[in-house]
């Protein structure tokens, strides 16, 4: 297959603070070293972006070196942390900005999602902005008269669709970007994580899209997200980046699990350091989860409980009930459980020493994905005494689909595959 993206020496710099060089002989010295085709003087000295550490040169490079290609028709997952680098790719590749050195070869038109709004003017309407879009992507009018039909039933907004998009909610907006992007024929499409902000029926919906459009059209595919499920279903490649540099370029079961031991390694604490005591009376010495005081936990594909032990002391006695809340990597709640919503007791600690011992049976409709666990023990609807925010945990193992032996190793916090589909 052809060579549809080719990135050399990729690079990209930004400085922090007030923007120019200071005085106008260094703007001139920038200016004849571009004019010669050097590189900025003035960028030679820079720092990695890294999040966790102030800048003490007052330059940042977002991307640093980056070398790879992109084959037709290749379905390319771009994940890491955030703050990696992810964005700043995308719209160096989608022109929105141009590198500070290196260069990219690109073979055909982009069609790029990069954030809600993006390429569309929000006193058109959507109508307008199908035709506004389908023209910068130098089609003609007859041809994106043949794919309007198939773009409003996609995004599902008939009855808008000559409405000024100012008006659309973001779920709207996102919608018919979605559309517009992969129905216009375009030969590479760029994913940012604006899926997000749809539906989960969408997004699905989306993820075929995608996954029609790079194998049955043969065109290529870019796709940014912290859904590792929806990386591995749509994509074969993949890229992770890590501070502005590629950490890994390969099969995408690959870059998920170097994703997972990045994300493992560099969040590896105790569980001491997520509890937030909430109540003057109490004091936590230690906690335990599955007998462990490790903030990452694994748990089999059969384990369906956390044994949950804190010990600690309490000057006055304190009633409470315990929650157990999951969450999605976006910050959505998924699950919620809480004895005392099932009419259980309250349960009681007495004024001392104390030890606190718990069985927590983990959700269990919850699909393949990627999720927080936080615990609280609180008064229900009145005052919280204890919280464990955060709590890192990743669900792997064996498990049958068809009469075959599927291995389950996913990146991830908690992840549940009942019927390994």
């Amino acid at each position: 297959m052809p060579t549809a993206i080719q990135a050399n020496n990729l690079s990209k710099a930004y400085q922090l603070g007030q923007i120019g060089t200071g005085t106008i002989s260094r703007d001139l010295e920038r200016w004849i070293a571009r004019m010669r085709g050097k590189e900025d003087p003035y960028l030679k000295i820079g720092e990695t972006n890294d999040r966790t550490s102030k800048s003490t040169s007052g330059i940042v490079w977002s991307l640093k070196d980056i070398d790879f290609s992109i084959q037709q028709g290749d379905a390319v997952g771009i994940i890491g942390r955030n703050g990696a680098g992810k964005s700043t790719l995308l719209k160096l590749l989608s022109r929105v900005t141009a590198p500070t050195t290196g260069n990219i070869k690109i073979k055909g038109r982009i069609a790029s999602l990069l954030e809600v709004g993006t390429g569309f003017h929000p006193e058109l309407s959507g109508r307008e902005n199908i035709y506004l879009n389908g023209a910068i992507l130098g089609m003609r009018k007859r041809e994106i008269a043949s794919k309007f039909d198939q773009i409003v039933d996609f995004a599902g907004v008939e009855r808008y669709v000559d409405t000024p998009v100012k008006r659309y909610s973001s779920g709207m907006y996102v919608r018919l970007a979605f559309a517009v992007a992969a129905h216009l024929e375009s030969e590479i499409l760029i994913v940012d994580e604006v899926l997000a902000v749809g539906d989960a029926e969408f997004q699905k919906k989306c993820l075929g899209k995608m996954g029609e459009v790079s194998q049955g059209e043969g065109r290529t595919v870019l796709f940014v997200s912290h859904n590792m499920a929806s990386v591995k279903q749509l994509c074969k490649r993949g890229i992770v980046l890590d501070k502005g540099s590629i950490g890994f370029n390969g099969p995408v079961e690959g870059a998920i699990n170097f994703y997972k031991e990045q994300g493992i390694v560099k969040e590896d604490k105790n569980l001491m350091q997520l509890i937030k005591v909430k109540h003057a009376a109490l004091t936590i010495n230690h906690i335990l989860i599955n007998n462990s005081t490790d903030a990452t936990l694994e748990i089999g594909i059969d384990d369906s409980r956390l044994d949950i032990e804190i010990e600690g002391y309490t000057s006055e006695n304190l009633q409470f009930n315990i929650e157990i809340k999951v969450y999605t990597l976006e910050g959505v709640l998924v699950s919620f459980y809480s004895p005392a919503h099932m009419d259980a007791e309250i349960l009681s600690i007495p004024a001392g020493k104390f030890t606190f011992k718990d069985n927590l049976h983990l959700p269990a409709n919850l699909v393949n994905g990627e999720y927080y666990l936080n615990i609280e023990l609180s008064y229900p609807n009145i005052e919280k005494y204890l919280g464990i925010d955060g709590v890192n945990m990743i669900k792997h193992g064996r498990t049958t689909a068809s009469g075959k032996y599927l291995t389950y190793n996913e990146i991830g916090f908690f992840l549940i595959n009942r019927n390994g589909n």
